[in-house]
């Protein structure tokens, strides 16, 4: 490993630049690629470009110097060749090392991306090393280039001078042509396992006489998400955090308060009171994490990270056996594993993954991650999808509560004067807002046309069970009243509101879609219509205008039914007496019902009168 030597006289080096690798030997989980790069060497069959990739972290600069100094090293006595086990003395690799060799380039992309920096670079190529070997361009982050330099750098990149090697880093190798990558050789550097991680920071830990609990190692190891550099720099933090100048330990809660994570025992908590259906207390547990200073969306991803560990070891409970698990995750784990199955863990995955991002998207965090909860607690009771499945196979209802069907809404108000009810003044002018009630004696008075869902099929297949759903299917309406008993509130909607029925037959039906409905609706409504009936439905798109909509229709006879009303002689009389005064809703009773409430309407007048 290898270390700068410090002196007081010297500043102090943060332990990323430290501990960075000087050898093939030192770069840790890069297997593959050392052993490539070290039998290319051995060889002699060293390409003229080439190009490394991964996450940030991993150790592309570091390759790239250690590269550089493999070729170019000559060794102690200064007549070696090129080695994968550069000497570290000589002239050479001391002057890469320190960053001041004048064969070995390093260009920063980021910073310089037009065309004439690497028109500047191609000037300098055809000439010879002044000292080493090989003249070495090194330029970092080689996606940040303009397209113009990219074309500027093609030729010379496909036939170098002997002397030069092109070393490119980049993290995004998409944004690379691929007229370059095609020029190039490519080395992919890999994301460091937490066990070598952690093996590794417990080294540099020991080296700088810092103590550091295994749960804290874990933690810094995990937050490092397998960046070897992001990790010494946490590793770096958690010691200055600690005081380990004082004789301080970086312990497991340390690390979680300056991380700003949440305590992974009421993680825990939170995550079995969800589950458990028990919402105040994880409310409470909530607010007493964000109390302490956890970030919303960290506890969120917190309650993600358990939701995958839980289903990893409920799959394979050996996983708690490896390196790097704490006490807490390898017993908590498994206990609360045994009692979720995996279709629970796979919604609960799905609501928190979405729950995060509506988190992240809104200013009020905190209340967003409540709703999350909330609805992940209700969540909980939910029957098993396979349950479903099965009940719908046999034709037998599940043993949730349906929901009714939809039904006419209309507006009840208590009777006045038997006619009339006397609403609110208008704000406008003062007019009295009329709402009509109409008698059985009022020859406007007629049966609804407003179009009501029929009873659905479901519905019907509840009071028979004897009677299959799909042969009780006559008409669009049912098909509709279908998804809401289904709870497919989106559906539903976009059905009522978007859609205008061409052709209706049972198990064929050709809509018009609005420009608002999703492309696939026809898919989802024939899917989930095959599953609910057991029998297969084909639901085609039509570019016939059809039907008006649902909604329209139910608008149209609302129009119609306070049209008729407001065309009655007594309606009109009470417009004229109260200027303003508009007909809001029509509530149509029976006979019955008009006269008991005329009945009612007298008696309160009698009471009234008694008591005057």
């Amino acid at each position: 490993m290898a270390i700068d030597d410090t002196s007081q006289n010297k500043p102090y080096r943060v332990l990323a630049r430290k501990y960075r690798p000087r050898t093939f030997a030192e770069l840790i989980g890069q297997d593959a690629m050392v052993r490539t790069l070290t039998n290319a060497i051995h060889a002699d069959r060293l390409p003229h470009a080439f190009i490394l990739t991964g996450v940030r972290g991993v150790g592309k600069t570091s390759t790239a110097r250690i590269i550089a100094r493999a070729l170019n090293c000559v060794g102690e006595d200064g007549n070696g060749d090129p080695t994968p086990e550069s000497c570290g003395v000589c002239a050479h690799c001391t002057a890469i090392t320190e960053d001041r060799h004048v064969d070995v380039i390093e260009m920063d992309a980021a910073s310089r991306t037009g065309v004439n920096d690497i028109r500047e670079l191609i000037d300098g190529v055809r000439y010879r090393p002044v000292d080493a070997r090989f003249k070495i361009y090194i330029i970092d982050e080689v996606h940040m280039l303009s397209s113009s330099a990219f074309n500027a750098l093609l030729k010379t990149l496909e036939e170098p001078p002997e002397h030069v090697k092109f070393i490119f880093a980049t993290t995004e190798t998409r944004k690379v042509p691929v007229t370059v990558l095609s020029r190039c050789q490519r080395f992919d550097l890999r994301r460091v396992d937490a066990e070598k991680l952690i093996a590794h920071f417990n080294t540099v830990a020991e080296q700088e006489a810092a103590k550091v609990s295994e749960g804290a190692m874990a933690l810094i190891a995990r937050a490092a998400d397998g960046s070897v550099r992001d990790g010494l720099s946490l590793l770096d933090q958690a010691i200055a955090h600690a005081g380990i100048a004082a004789g301080g330990e970086v312990s497991e809660e340390a690390v979680r308060e300056m991380l700003g994570l949440a305590d992974g025992g009421l993680i825990y908590d939170l995550f079995e009171a969800a589950m458990g259906g028990s919402v105040e207390d994880a409310l409470n547990l909530f607010n007493q994490l964000y109390d302490a200073g956890a970030d919303p969306a960290i506890v969120l991803e917190d309650l993600l990270q358990l939701t995958h560990w839980l289903t990893r070891i409920k799959l394979s409970p050996a996983a708690a056996e490896g390196q790097g698990i704490s006490q807490m995750d390898r017993e908590r784990g498994i206990s609360l594993s045994e009692s979720l199955s995996i279709p629970s863990l796979g919604r609960t995955w799905q609501l928190l993954l979405k729950g995060l991002k509506e988190v992240q998207s809104l200013p009020s965090s905190a209340q967003a991650a409540e709703m999350v909860l909330i609805r992940l607690a209700y969540m909980s009771d939910l029957p098993n999808p396979a349950d479903l499945v099965r009940t719908l196979k046999n034709n037998s209802v599940p043993a949730e509560p349906s929901k009714p069907a939809a039904a006419q809404t209309v507006t009840e108000s208590e009777p006045t004067s038997g006619l009339f009810q006397e609403a609110p003044p208008s704000p406008d002018n003062g007019g009295a807002r009329m709402v009509g009630g109409m008698g059985p004696n009022d020859p406007v008075t007629q049966p609804s046309t407003q179009p009501e869902l029929t009873p659905t099929p479901q519905s019907l297949a509840d009071q028979d069970p004897s009677v299959h759903a799909a042969n009780l299917i006559q008409n669009f309406e049912q098909i509709v009243g279908l998804f809401e008993e289904h709870r497919e509130a989106i559906l539903h909607a976009t059905l009522v509101t978007h859609v205008h029925l061409v052709r209706f037959e049972v198990g064929h039906i050709a809509i018009r879609l609005e420009p608002e409905a999703p492309s696939d609706l026809a898919t989802r409504v024939s899917r989930l219509l095959s599953e609910w009936t057991q029998e297969q439905w084909l639901v085609s798109i039509s570019d016939e205008v059809g039907d008006p909509t649902i909604a329209e229709q139910r608008d149209a006879a609302e129009a119609a039914r306070v049209g008729r009303a407001t065309s009655h002689p007594l309606v009109q009389a009470a417009i004229k007496t109260f200027p303003g005064a508009t007909v809001e809703t029509v509530t149509e009773r029976t006979p019955d019902e008009f006269t008991e409430a005329v009945d009612e309407d007298r008696a309160d007048g009698e009471i009234e009168e008694a008591e005057t």
